[in-house]
């Protein structure tokens, strides 16, 4: 029997003109058949640290850090969970007209595809989750399931069990995909303004054993960064 899997994704700064030097788009999986427990286990901890309310990178505070430091071991310890994230370096200097048939959603595809096709395998089902963002997020989901089970020669969507728009609160897992994608951001923007969310950037990397601005190689499934580097108008 073919395994199934759970994908959570969320990005960041993903809209074309918001000022950002970076976009980000993040992916966290786990067997179908662990979900249930992963749930469970989720709401023990915030029970046992007394964390109401949704789980967001933005809402990260001193107060709670013993909480988010503990999320991060029950996430690197828990083997089962796998995180992808990839980073486009540089937004400003897309150049849409040349490479991307003028137009920033086709970008978005392609960078969608990127980022999740390294994660899926023909042999496996997926079910895939994506946090709603805008009103045409319906419009998206039909384009991208249609991109990725084409290139794996699936041309009758029998890969991807489902693929359905969510919101950040009915999902707990995408709340965890949220916190490490939020962490990556933070470092790749050179923020510092909250200490709290230095000391987890560095405990991140601590318990990684590496930094977060440097891609990693395709073997790496725990905590996987693919950067990407635009291609300039005049680069051949």
């Amino acid at each position: 029997m073919n395994d199934s899997y759970n994908i959570y994704c969320d990005e960041s700064c993903h809209l074309e003109n918001d000022k950002q030097a970076i976009m980000l788009l993040g992916a966290i999986s786990a067997p179908q058949t662990e979900v249930a427990r992963l749930l469970e286990e989720i709401k023990e901890l915030k029970e046992k640290h007394s964390a109401r309310g949704e789980l967001k990178w933005g809402k990260v505070s001193n107060s709670k850090l013993d909480f988010y430091i503990e999320l991060i071991d029950w996430f690197m310890n828990e083997e089962r969970l796998k995180f992808r994230s990839l980073v486009i370096l540089h937004k400003d200097q897309l150049d849409h007209i040349r490479f991307n048939a003028g137009s920033h959603d086709d970008f978005y595809y392609k960078m969608y595809f990127s980022l999740l096709n390294k994660l899926l395998s023909p042999d496996s089902k997926y079910n895939i989750y994506l946090d709603i963002k805008d009103t045409r997020s319906r419009l998206k989901l039909k384009k991208l399931k249609e991109v990725l089970c084409n290139d794996k020669y699936d041309f009758t969507s029998q890969m991807i069990t489902r693929m359905q728009n969510v919101r950040s609160h009915e999902s707990p897992l995408l709340q965890v995909c949220d916190f490490l994608l939020g962490a990556v951001s933070y470092k790749h923007r050179g923020l510092c303004q909250n200490p709290a969310k230095v000391k987890l950037v560095n405990y991140i990397e601590k318990r990684l054993g590496r930094d977060l601005l440097h891609s990693t190689p395709l073997h790496e499934q725990k905590f996987n960064l693919f950067l990407f580097t635009p291609r300039r108008s005049g680069a051949r």
